[in-house]
């Protein structure tokens, strides 16, 4: 029988998810969303890209969250982006709404399924997904790491003129300014980057790869990231689907690892069947962990703005 994965949101970041989750055969897929006729007509355009593409996945759109009943993986990609003028907190407080409200319908309808959050400000949000879902933590997660890791491994590439998939890259910490990449973890088919790349120029990638998304923000100048953000997010979901067990840099709940207790920070984990199946805890430099604790201390930040 296929997984049932649930997609809420069909803006540019949930259609793209959807459409690579169906592409992948990774499941039938619901895809919710509140405008009238917007999911309901993304699906059928998917559908009718099926016999093209040659997948059998059933995928239907609804307003209706009971269709959503019984599902298996969710992605939860609803909320609006930060605009001119907006304050963190303000985004905070109006995807808080937001996402508080998704997730108690989701739960009214399925008791165990498997969520990522990709809605911003990802670590308070996926933080707010957990208390209302009441979720154990292997089975709630962030897409951040994935996606991070992903624009610094393309830089990469691209800087060296290699092959994408000849590069691996790791990157920590919160989705956001104060991100950790790790280029000490960072290769080339096994060659460290520091062997092929200046320091210098390391420098400006791993600058780049923490202003990744204003980047595109700034050259689309009405939206944001979608291709990577979706794409990332089915790379978890395949993990899981498929039991791979691959080790993805994810946001996790942490409760003493990396020194860090009661935030969900990227970290690398190893994603089955059951969700995240195990925190893999590197060995820090001290100004690698004095990093990490900055990002922790902006993850904080971010929670207490939540005022649960």
């Amino acid at each position: 029988m296929r997984k049932k994965i649930t997609v809420v949101g069909a803006g540019h970041v949930g259609a793209t998810v959807a459409q690579t989750l169906a592409y992948r055969q990774l499941g039938d897929v619901v895809i919710v969303d509140i405008i009238e006729g917007l999911p309901q007509g993304k699906a059928l355009d998917l559908m009718e890209s099926a016999p093209v593409e040659g997948f059998d996945a059933n995928v239907i759109g609804t307003n209706d969250y009971k269709d959503t009943a019984n599902s298996d993986f969710i992605v939860i990609t609803a909320g609006i982006p930060r605009k001119p003028g907006m304050s963190r907190e303000d985004l905070v407080e109006t995807n808080a709404k937001i996402v508080r409200s998704v997730t108690e319908q989701l739960m009214a309808h399925s008791s165990n399924p498997i969520i990522i959050v990709v809605s911003n400000p990802l670590d308070a949000m996926v933080y707010l997904t957990k208390k209302i879902s009441g979720l154990p933590r292997e089975r709630i997660m962030g897409m951040a790491g994935v996606l991070d890791a992903a624009r610094f491994r393309s830089f990469i590439a691209m800087e060296l003129g290699v092959s994408m998939q000849e590069v691996s890259a790791m990157v920590l910490g919160l989705h956001g300014d104060d991100m950790v990449p790790l280029p000490r973890f960072t290769s080339v088919s096994g060659i460290p980057i520091t062997e092929l790349i200046p320091q210098d120029r390391i420098g400006e990638m791993v600058t780049r790869t923490r202003n990744g998304g204003g980047e595109i923000v700034k050259l689309l100048k009405t939206g944001s990231a979608y291709y990577a953000p979706g794409a990332s997010s089915t790379q978890m979901v395949e993990s899981m689907v498929l039991d791979q067990k691959r080790i993805l840099p994810c946001a996790a709940y942490l409760d003493g690892e990396y020194g860090l207790k009661e935030v969900f920070m990227g970290v690398p984990v190893i994603l089955g069947k059951n969700g995240i199946e195990k925190i893999i805890e590197l060995k820090l430099t001290d100004e690698e962990s004095a990093a990490m604790k900055k990002s922790g201390e902006a993850v904080t930040q971010n929670i207490a703005m939540l005022k649960l």
